[in-house]
């Protein structure tokens, strides 16, 4: 097994995270809003098959 070195394994980290692209700003907000937007949107369609669902189990109890 490869020996550990604590200081070694900093360095490459530190290289590693020198090589990726980070988000601009602008890109960070954009894809946030696109998320939110995405989540208001998922909410509105499962409350409104939630509620379809709902009113057919209730039809279904209700014909006896």
């Amino acid at each position: 097994m490869a020996a550990l070195n604590p200081l070694k394994f900093f360095q490459e980290v530190r290289q590693e995270v020198g090589k990726v692209t980070w988000p601009t700003r602008n890109e960070t907000l954009v894809s946030t809003v696109m998320v939110l937007v995405m989540v208001v949107i998922a909410s509105f369609f499962f409350l409104a098959a939630d509620q379809i669902i709902s009113w057919l189990v209730q039809l279904m109890l209700s014909i006896r």
